[in-house]
């Protein structure tokens, strides 16, 4: 049966592409590519999401781009210690979730990004 099999990427329009890229590198650590990109391995313990939300939602907030982007990280915290040693702090932050630890920040562009640390022990998928 032809169907999904799941996310082959994100793409985006910036103001700045070059600036933004640089601070995916600085920021989160992203192997930047020469071609402008980075390619990243799916773990194995984790699924990739899909989901829509209401016009209304304010989830996104304060970004005001239509949609957000949710990367899995393996430490939360050297994550957010390495963004706050770039002067990029959290917009948020939730580690009382039975679905793992999370954290927010804004990319340049206004995107916002959901960082995830996976609960330990998941099972593999």
């Amino acid at each position: 049966m032809a169907k999904v099999l799941g996310l082959g990427g994100v793409f985006y329009k910036a103001e700045d592409p070059a600036a933004a890229r640089d601070w995916y590198a600085r920021v989160l650590g992203f192997d930047i590519h020469k071609w402008g990109g980075a390619v990243f391995k799916a773990p194995r313990i984790v699924t990739t999401t899909w989901s829509l939300f209401g016009a209304d939602s304010q989830y996104f907030a304060p970004s005001t781009a239509p949609f957000m982007i949710n990367f899995i990280v393996d430490d939360i915290d050297g994550v957010l210690a390495k963004a706050a040693a770039e002067g990029v702090e959290p917009t948020g932050r939730q580690d009382e979730d039975g679905m793992g630890r999370f954290a927010w920040l804004i990319d340049p562009a206004g995107v916002k990004i959901e960082l995830w640390e996976p609960p330990k022990g998941e099972p593999e998928a």
